[in-house]
């Protein structure tokens, strides 16, 4: 399970920007340099990353002497799912993917593709990680109230409420 350097640095960053901002949107900008020092991250990387976070709505930019980024909401409206998706990171628990000839597949056309037996546990892992990243905004992270934010799912054999 991973999510990938891409993912990781654009969140290490937004939480960075949204810690400048006081998790607002009406603060000053800040420049991508000082996010890259602070962040211990390549600056022409950080570059690329807010170019996609620009064009997905979640950070405004002012350029000339003084410009830089800010949020472009607040940061208690911001998750964190929506800055992973924004730099376009997949996040997969498996190696299915669609028109990869399925997790057994041949790959060879026309071939039927067999599913292997622990599919459906990742795949439901992998929504797991995506709902977890849709519940937890910047506020939260700047707020320090992520950590206990897991909820433990009732044990194997225990009646779901989806099956009522």
């Amino acid at each position: 399970m991973q999510l990938s350097t891409r993912g990781r640095y654009a969140v290490m960053a937004m939480v960075d920007l949204a810690t400048q901002n006081g998790g607002a949107c009406e603060c000053g900008p800040v420049c991508l340099a000082e996010i890259a020092a602070r962040q211990q991250l390549s600056l022409s990387y950080l570059e690329q990353l807010f170019g996609k976070l620009r064009r997905a709505g979640l950070v405004s930019s002012a350029r000339g002497p003084g410009g830089g980024y800010r949020l472009a909401r607040p940061a208690a409206s911001i998750a964190i799912a929506d800055i992973v998706a924004a730099v376009d990171e997949p996040i997969r628990a498996t190696r299915c993917e669609l028109g990869s000839g399925g997790c057994l597949g041949s790959g060879t056309p026309g071939a039927e593709a067999e599913r292997c037996q622990t599919h459906d546990l990742w795949v439901e892992l992998g929504r797991q990680i995506a709902l977890f990243l849709e519940g937890i905004t910047l506020a939260d992270v700047i707020e320090e109230r992520v950590r206990n934010r897991a909820v433990p799912l009732p044990p194997a054999g225990t009646p779901s409420l989806a099956a009522e």
